[in-house]
């Protein structure tokens, strides 16, 4: 079992399908040698340092010891390798020791770092609390924190999550009491938190939800907090150990070298906090964070979605079992599993997916980055409108690829010895955390579609419709653009519904739904763009058809989602749901 980084895949998808030369007049001094030598570089040293660990992790675990969690060694000599190679910096501020780079490249180099999920949510948990600090933290407190984070000597965690509050914010119990230096005590659990503790950096910062003894109820009442976990000194170096530390450890489903911790802050003399703007105002730093990470969960669904195509791809190739299908009478010579239609559709559908899920991430990352960069309020617009898309979509495909790796392994693929049960354990949590994708359903149609009354939703339709018309032009393009078309139509009319029906929970029971049928042609929009690209350069021809398979077996299941959505909640208002037997 070994992976690859797709590099020339990557390369190809962030040029064609996410236009990501459209950086280079607001970047000046971005230039493509910069970008190929970026992608190279991160490609040898995700495929030989990063992916490795992965099954490594998995058997070994994370583990909870008297002085606090303990990693894997490989994860701690890979981490080393991390922050010394510099790629944690890449897209963090300058001022702070970042690189200063678009994010869009950072989330490339991201995805091939997915390699291993359970190693990389370490990255993915700080670089969302370094938005969050240099968006809403004072400058002295970045001054402080920024540098040491952005460089991976130190890691940060978000703390949202209590027994009684999950998905619901509002209900957080941790108190914040006021000192008189200026500082808060804080006094609560928090549970799921990832990498909450570990023994591969020298300090662990935690930003955490809390309540000051005042404060209103529900989200409007929560602030955030600086709780180190260890005390910094005006100097830079560190001090005494903060009271705050993991107190257990959840034994999951996958993820196993991840630490999923429960946080207790306070236990003794209370844990100091040093709060993150107003009181009151800790949402709007959190949602920051939490914006971040979505676009990541749906990166690493990618790079989940990516290994197990290509374990299942080789798979196929090697193991040899029954006759072709098409072999004549007394032709018994057995052949590679690959040759069979069933597992051809099933390999097919695994690479189509992951491709269309790769070029709608990249391309919310160009939005970010144009808005960035060039100041354009469209691109801001279009990259809130995708974040819950590129978060659900990326997420569910992943689950989706690495089902159908399992199921092409056969047998095989139900033990752990082949080690592909792996990636459908791991996948299970991607649609789950950082907001459920029942959630990010619930933000695209109350909060994203409505964006300056249906506007923005209705360019970004056009801009498909751009495309559709460009492939229209190609003789070779023409039936890709007739099915592309047909699912465009599809996703008008279901917009249409969520933007103008007049019951609302007619539009939230079919949330989800028109997310999923909006992914689908969001990603058959994309893959158009990679034919167009592919016929202008003549690179990675084997696009083209990679593009018309989804168009032709996977676009269609458009047609299902609208009629589930058009349905409307009269088929599952049942009372049998309810119903208690006995």
């Amino acid at each position: 079992m070994s992976y690859t980084a797709p590099v020339d895949r990557i390369s190809f998808s962030l040029k064609h399908e996410a236009g990501f030369d459209r950086l280079f007049d607001a970047i000046p001094e971005l230039d493509a040698d910069l970008i190929s030598s970026i992608l190279e570089e991160a490609g040898k040293f995700t495929t030989e340092v990063i992916a490795p660990t992965n099954r490594i992790g998995d058997e070994e675990k994370a583990h909870l010891e008297a002085q606090g969690v303990v990693v894997p060694d490989a994860f701690k000599d890979a981490y080393k390798q991390l922050v010394d190679n510099g790629w944690p910096t890449l897209s963090a501020s300058e001022k702070y020791g970042g690189q200063g780079l678009p994010v869009s490249l950072a989330n490339a180099v991201f995805e091939m770092l997915n390699s291993n999920i359970a190693f990389t949510l370490c990255q993915m948990l700080t670089s969302g609390a370094v938005e969050a600090l240099e968006a809403h933290a004072s400058e002295e407190q970045k001054e402080k924190y920024l540098h040491q984070i952005i460089s991976g000597n130190w890691s940060a965690t978000m703390n949202l999550t209590e027994p009684q509050a999950g998905s619901d914010v509002g209900a957080v119990k941790t108190k914040a009491e006021p000192q008189p230096d200026g500082t808060y005590k804080i006094y609560g659990t928090k549970i799921y938190i990832t990498y909450g503790d570990h023994n591969m950096t020298e300090n662990i910062i935690h930003l955490v939800l809390a309540r000051t003894p005042d404060a209103p109820e529900g989200t409007k009442g929560i602030s955030l907090f600086i709780v180190p976990k260890f005390f910094v000194n005006d100097d830079g170096s560190l001090g005494d150990r903060n009271d705050v530390k993991c107190i257990g450890l959840e034994d999951k489903l996958g993820i196993h070298a991840s630490p999923t911790c429960v946080m207790s802050f306070g236990e003794n003399d209370g844990a100091t906090g040093w709060l993150i703007g107003a009181e009151n105002t800790g949402m709007a730093a959190m949602f920051t964070m939490m914006n971040n990470a979505r676009l990541n969960v749906g990166i690493q669904g990618v790079g989940l979605a990516e290994q197990a195509t290509q374990i299942a791809m080789s798979y196929a190739a090697d193991r040899v079992q029954g006759r072709a299908p098409d072999a004549q009478r007394g032709e018994n010579t057995p052949v590679a599993i690959a040759s069979h239609p069933d597992v051809r559709n099933m390999l097919m559908t695994m690479r189509a997916l992951t491709d269309a899920a790769r070029a709608i991430c990249y391309e919310n990352g160009v939005f970010h980055d144009l808005a960035h960069f060039a100041g354009d309020d469209k691109a801001k617009a279009f990259n809130e409108l995708l974040t819950p898309i590129s978060k659900a979509f990326s997420t569910d495909i992943a689950n989706e690829v690495s089902s159908l790796g399992v199921q092409i392994h056969g047998g095989m693929g139900f033990v752990e010895e082949t080690g592909i049960a792996q990636f459908a354990r791991d996948a299970k949590i991607l649609p789950i955390y950082e907001g459920t994708n029942g959630i990010q359903a619930i933000d695209l149609i109350n909060r994203k579609l409505p964006l300056a009354n249906g506007a923005i939703i209705s360019d970004y339709l056009d801009h498909i419709e751009e495309t559709i018309n460009q492939c229209s032009g190609e003789e070779t393009l023409k039936e890709l653009s007739s099915a592309l078309k047909n699912g465009l139509a599809d996703l008008r009319v279901a917009t249409d519904f969520m933007l103008t029906h007049p019951d609302k929970l007619d539009r939230l029971y079919g949330a989800t739904d028109y997310l999923t049928l909006f992914g689908l042609v969001a990603g058959g929009h994309y893959l158009a763009r990679g034919a167009l690209g592919t016929m202008k350069t003549n690179e990675m021809t084997h696009k083209v058809k990679t593009a018309s398979f989804f168009m032709d077996r996977l676009l269609p299941r458009t047609k299902g989602h609208l009629a589930s959505i058009l349905s409307t909640k009269e088929h599952l208002d049942n009372e049998e749901i309810f119903h208690i037997v006995g």
